[in-house]
């Protein structure tokens, strides 16, 4: 790709190849033969549509365990927590921006026929209950789910629909990058999600500053800005419960504590606690990733174990101990 990503023009063309509205269909990606596939640790399932997928708490040295989504779904399901959580994943086919690191071959994020299927919510729901041993967690996530944001709902009304409302947890990924959340989706919609107590939702910001950002996504660094303002209306105008990711990748290292400490800054005019419910991704180099490395992505992939390091200062000067240790689960939003 060339010159900058045209974010909203390419949302409304990716939304309008992605959704059948009065079919209550979604575009899904299928995974074989894709170099997704290669990364998988079992067969794709789910007539090629979905994959099991296994969360670990562990993470590397440095960089903070990851209690995602393993936690809330241990919470709401009424469950121990684990260090590990298997889930079935279906993956929506768009995507509205081209993130370098991404997992997903890019031929995949287009909306394209030749790697996808029109799915219901009920088809998918169906074909995971067709799986031997189907997992109690349905991870939705794409690229862009929240290019269709009535994927949610229609999921939540078919485990309804077959009485599995209390023993299904529904995860979903938002790279906050549309607001289409709030203009597609009904007022009943929302009113389920907020009454949903088997649903999370987690937001990833792509980058500490519109630089990293625009080098992480290719779309313009003022949209860095607009992550903030969608979880802001996030947090304010919806009761789901939201946690966040984050992407430390960047050019280079100029400033690079500043920046950081500025980020933060920037989470807690949203939330003081926003931060303790964030939790940073390292960047790994999956099968679709290695053919877009450069010597630029290469430093990157170093750059960002030195902003876990500022992150990690940062949130040692700002929570005490109590504070870092507790569950992520139990870390309030929202509070008055």
């Amino acid at each position: 790709m060339t010159g900058l990503i045209d974010t909203e023009r390419f949302s409304v063309q990716l939304r309008a190849r992605g959704i059948d509205s009065a079919g209550r269909r979604l575009l899904v990606t299928r995974l074989d033969g894709s170099e997704q596939e290669q990364d998988l640790s079992e067969p794709t399932n789910c007539a090629g549509l979905g994959r099991l997928r296994h969360f670990h708490r562990a993470t590397a040295s440095a960089w903070p365990e990851n209690p995602l989504p393993i936690d809330p779904a241990a919470r709401a399901l009424g469950l121990s927590a684990s260090d590990e959580l298997r889930a079935q994943a279906f993956q929506n086919a768009i995507c509205n921006w081209r993130c370098w690191y991404c997992y997903v071959d890019f031929p995949l994020l287009s909306g394209n026929r030749e790697h996808s299927e029109m799915r219901s919510a009920g088809e998918l729901i169906d074909l995971f209950l067709d799986q031997p041993d189907p997992p109690a967690v349905i991870d939705l996530t794409g690229g862009q789910p929240d290019l269709v944001p009535e994927w949610v709902p229609w999921t939540l009304e078919a485990l309804a629909e077959r009485g599995l409302s209390d023993r299904v947890y529904v995860w979903s990924d938002d790279n906050l990058s549309n607001d289409y959340f709030f203009t597609h989706l009904s007022s009943s919609q929302r009113d389920l999600l907020d009454r949903a107590r088997n649903y999370g939702k987690v937001c990833c910001f792509k980058g500490f500053d519109p630089d990293s950002f625009t080098f992480n996504t290719g779309a313009h660094g003022d949209l860095f800005d607009q992550q903030f303002a969608l979880m802001a209306r996030l947090l304010g105008e919806t009761a789901i419960d939201v946690y966040a990711y984050a992407t430390f990748t960047a050019p280079t290292n100029d400033r690079l504590p500043k920046l950081m400490a500025v980020f933060i800054d920037r989470l807690q005019e949203l939330d003081r606690n926003l931060p303790l419910r964030l939790i940073p991704l390292q960047v790994a180099a999956f099968s679709p990733t290695r053919s877009r490395l450069t010597d630029t992505h290469r430093r990157a992939l170093a750059t960002q174990e030195e902003a876990i390091i500022a992150w990690n200062e940062q949130l040692t000067d700002r929570f005490d101990a109590a504070e870092r240790q507790q569950a992520i689960t139990d870390v309030a939003l929202r509070a008055a």
